[in-house]
């Protein structure tokens, strides 16, 4: 491919360079020949098959028809690079991006401050915030949850200082050095006494909780909790606080070389621009002199003289610092901030990396991808090298560096034929000659299956798609005594409501297909330290019992007779989905999410499980979300296709392959196509089952 320059956004100042997407296939090649490799690479993949490709992991979704008919327009040799540059700029890639870097940074919704923390991340990719700042504040941070949102990542292992070492080094640099906390590494070089000097940077942060206002906060204490000798090792008279320290390799202060010298200057030129942005706007004299005489005398007489004071008095209360007490600074955790995220740490840059090339090319440099040590080295260190260098040198930015990994030719290569021996396949996959099947992530599964069904916005006509249920209801019966109690009636109604499952959850879908809904950018704005996940679960029971009791209706009357009765209902069943990404994370057990793959995040190192089940072949078949995608509805685009004077049911099977398979179908596809739908009850139900296949089919789960 040609190279080309990363894209630039109307709304976004990125900061990069040309790319170097061919020198980066360069290296790779000579080192495979310095290794002896000598398979051929195979070809890169289809036009139709990249489209898929990319589309899935830059947005998240598969391609709309629309978006592929333009593809197909351009020319030949621009195309793939256009199409690159439009899903740079769509709307799914923070979304999509996001949810890879909650997988790492382990964010839970659950968790204190887990919502914030997505949203900081959310908007980080948005902006491009350099990943060494984003990754710096969240290290230092201390600040209330709600105000703060980067302590969210502390917050997320309690404040712990052993918690917090483990995951700092394992996260940020790839460092599995939780092993020395009971004992010297038995795989590497660390010490115990390496993991507790780590774990010493965290020893005076503290989590607080106000219990008046149901805030959380971190701050400083006095007096670090990180003790030395470890307390099996030591009485307690022989413990002493123990000094942090940094035990990993770091290149010499001293030492230039051409990249940072790169970092360094892009850096200052970045600095300069942004202090120069915020200078600019008139100055006080200039204000003053541009004033009328009559405003002049003004402030030059009483009117002046008489605000002077209160001015003062005002500055004054600016210079306190409210909550500096309150929310102490770090020097500690400062310091650890600033070493790891150096552009002189290789582990900091190496470790994004390795994560990235895993996820896009399906194959990591060194595997495990956090497990980077002297006896795991990385299958291809220079082409690792190079490109960590290259990142640094421009800026950190995450954009530029997903977008120089996808222009490759690595990334691009097509799979191994089927008929391949399977150890000449693996070869080739290690040597990124060819990409390992790659199984969509479950966000991208959930939204492609939306996407393939028109699913964003609704589909149906108003009142073209009713959906009627029984509900069960015990009724009072008038006795002798006296009528029914109307009060108590409607009690028995209420709470005798016997509706499907479904229908308890929402009127548009399954509770294992639905999830509560993020809006990021409320999250950032709020002054409400308290969203809606982190109020419900910081509830005592007795204020969850007072609020059940107080909704309550009357105590029904002992002696009171009642039947119970069937009670038909309709209603507009029109559904309408969310995006995948925008769900509180990670979604409940059971959740179609968490069948497909997604983590719990609660265990370092935790991978999305790419393995089969049958309850993942159940939920397809017999989900909601399948069925909705699969019918069709009046206001899509084959729905005319398929009715009229003069259907066109060719055209209409084309179109759903080209929306659901990203390719267009053959001629013994077409006329298999047409069996299905002239087998169906009606013509448009015999197009939901073709749609429904097609949904279910490995070609769909499977990417390019």
């Amino acid at each position: 491919m040609k190279r080309f320059t990363a894209c630039f956004f109307s709304s976004l100042l990125l900061v990069a360079t040309t790319g170097i997407a061919d020198d980066l296939d360069e290296i790779l090649a000579k080192e495979n020949a310095e290794k002896g490799v000598t398979l051929a690479p195979v070809s890169l993949v289809d036009d139709m098959g990249f489209a898929r490709r990319i589309c899935l992991d830059l947005a998240g979704r598969i391609p709309t028809g629309k978006e592929i008919s333009a593809y197909l327009k351009w020319p030949a040799d621009e195309r793939r690079q256009k199409l690159v540059s439009l899903y740079m700029t769509d709307e799914g890639f923070a979304n999509r991006w996001s949810a890879f870097l909650a997988d790492m940074l382990r964010i839970r919704s659950t968790e204190e401050g887990g919502t914030q923390l997505l949203a900081y991340v959310h908007n980080a990719i948005t902006t491009d915030m350099p990943y060494d700042e984003m990754c710096r504040r969240m290290i230092s941070a201390n600040g209330k949850a709600g105000r703060t949102p980067e302590i969210g990542f502390v917050l997320g292992d309690d404040a712990d200082p052993m918690a917090l070492a483990s995951a700092t080094a394992q996260v940020f640099m790839g460092i599995r050095i939780s092993c020395a906390q009971c004992h010297d590494h038995p795989f590497d070089k660390w010490t115990r006494k390496d993991f507790y000097s780590v774990a010493a940077y965290f020893g005076k942060t503290l989590r607080r909780e106000n219990n008046l206002t149901n805030t959380v906060y971190t701050t400083e204490g006095d007096k670090t909790t990180v003790l030395w000798p470890p307390e099996d090792e030591a009485d307690a008279d022989e413990r002493s606080p123990l000094e942090p320290s940094f035990p990993f390799p770091y290149l010499d202060e001293t030492e230039s070389l051409p990249f940072l010298t790169r970092f360094e200057n892009l850096r200052s030129e970045k600095d300069a621009k942004a202090a120069g942005q915020s200078k600019a706007g008139p100055s006080v004299d200039d204000l003053f002199a541009n004033a009328s005489s009559k405003t002049k005398s003004r402030l030059r007489g009483g009117f002046g003289a008489s605000m002077k004071v209160s001015t003062e008095a005002k500055d004054a209360i600016r210079e306190i610092d409210v909550n500096a007490d309150l929310y102490k600074r770090s020097q500690m955790r400062n310091e650890l901030s600033r070493l790891v995220t150096s552009p002189r740490n290789r582990y900091f840059a190496r470790a994004l990396i390795n994560r990235l090339w895993k996820d896009l090319v399906g194959t990591g440099f060194v595997e495990p991808i956090d497990d980077f040590r002297d006896s795991n080295p990385a299958s291809h260190p220079k082409t690792m090298d190079y490109l960590a260098e290259e990142f640094v040198a421009n800026d950190f930015s995450f954009r530029w560096l997903v977008k120089e990994i996808v222009s490759s030719d690595a990334y691009q290569r097509a799979h191994v034929a089927l008929e391949v021996d399977p150890i000449e396949r693996g070869q080739l996959e290690q040597d990124f000659l060819a990409t390992p099947m790659r199984r969509m992530k479950a966000e991208a599964m959930y939204d492609s299956i939306v996407t393939a069904g028109h699913l964003f916005e609704v589909k149906h006509l108003p009142g073209q798609n009713p959906r009627t249920f029984q509900r069960r209801s015990r009724v009072a019966i008038e006795t002798e005594a006296g009528p029914a109690d109307e009060q108590t009636a409607q009690m028995e109604d209420e709470s005798s409501s016997q509706m499907p499952d479904e229908m308890l959850v929402s009127a548009d879908g399954y509770a294992l297909e639905k999830s509560i809904e993020l809006d990021f950018g409320a999250l950032l704005s709020s002054k409400d330290d308290s969203p809606m996940i982190d109020s419900m679960k910081k509830m005592t029971r007795e204020e969850v019992e007072a609020m059940r009791m107080e909704g309550m209706p009357p105590t029904a009357n002992p002696r009171q007779r009642y039947e119970t009765v069937y009670v038909e209902e309709t209603i507009d069943d029109n559904p309408k989905y969310s995006s995948a990404y925008r769900m509180a994370t990670p979604a409940p057990v059971g959740h179609f999410l968490r069948l497909f793959g997604q983590p719990s995040r609660v265990d370092l190192g935790e991978d999305r499980q790419e393995n089969a089940s049958m309850r993942q072949a159940l939920m397809m078949l017999n989900g909601r979300l399948t069925h909705e995608a699969a019918r069709v509805g009046q206001l899509e685009p084959v729905y005319k296709m398929m009715t009229g004077a003069t259907p066109d049911f060719s055209k209409a099977i084309r179109y759903t392959y080209f929306e659901i398979l990203t390719r267009l179908p053959n001629a013994a596809e077409i006329a298999e196509g047409k069996q299905i739908i002239h087998a169906g009850e009606d013509k448009l139900a015999g197009m939901a089952d073709l749609r429904w296949i097609l949904l279910n089919c490995n070609e769909f789960r499977f990417m390019p």
